[in-house]
């Protein structure tokens, strides 16, 4: 089958970290070549939040549009559900036009998404479950990131300490703050890379080992450490 690939970061640094657009082209590559199809056209909204409508993406847009006839394509894929859209509402919609266009939508990490069958109202069910929980993430990390900046502003100065993995501390004072580190974020983007294509975090780990990629201060990876980076990383890009 042939098919359009939709790609979407929410803010502009993200583009590059994380789970940024190269890592969602190569998840959705793998996929395809996987199942057998074939990628025809690429989309992306670089820097835009998942709660928008269509309308307001020029990149969904577009992918909706290649969908209708006559179609370039007769199926719609992204890495991820909340890569779509990050509200239910907006997730909705977004598959009743792909459906109504009589094209199929996939995940690369889930395969189908399956339309709705009357005979099967629970699939109807999870999927906008899911689509709920994806959009109460995001409310709950917003808010985390809202708090966090109300109490930094409260003290009169940027955080300082221990800055997780990815990141080192620049400035001195109240102007101290994180900066991305560039060497941790080479190791930082190869772990969302082998987990978005499947890999477990131990698998990671023993990888970043034999490549010599070390953490910050421990001899080796452990499987919790890399969990807790992607945690970390998937907050960050879900605002």
């Amino acid at each position: 089958m042939n098919v359009i690939a939709y790609l979407r970061v929410s803010t502009n640094g993200q583009a590059s970290d994380g789970y940024g657009l190269d890592v969602q082209r190569k998840a959705c590559r793998a996929w395809a070549k996987a199942n057998g199809h074939k990628i025809v056209g690429w989309f992306d909204d670089p820097g835009v939040s998942g709660t928008l409508d269509a309308a307001e993406r020029p990149g969904l847009s577009a992918a909706l549009d290649a969908l209708r006839p006559p179609p370039k394509a007769t199926g719609l894929l992204v890495a991820r559900l909340d890569r779509l859209a990050r509200s239910l509402t907006v997730q909705e919609a977004c598959l009743q036009i792909a459906w109504r266009a009589e094209a199929a939508v996939f995940t690369a990490d889930g395969g189908e998404v399956l339309a709705d069958d009357p005979s099967d109202p629970m699939r109807t069910a999870m999927r906008q479950m899911a689509g709920v929980f994806a959009q109460l993430d995001r409310a709950l990390v917003v808010k985390r990131m809202k708090d966090g900046r109300e109490a930094k502003a409260a003290t009169g100065r940027h955080a300082a300490g221990e800055y997780p993995f990815g990141y080192r501390g620049v400035g001195e004072g109240k102007d101290r703050d994180a900066a991305p580190d560039p060497d941790e974020q080479a190791t930082l983007s190869k772990i969302m890379e082998l987990r978005s294509v499947g890999q477990s975090y131990r698998a990671i780990a023993e990888r970043l080992d034999a490549e010599g990629l070390r953490p910050r201060r421990a001899a080796n990876w452990s499987s919790m450490a890399v969990r807790n980076i992607v945690t970390r990383e998937q907050e960050r890009e879900a605002e």
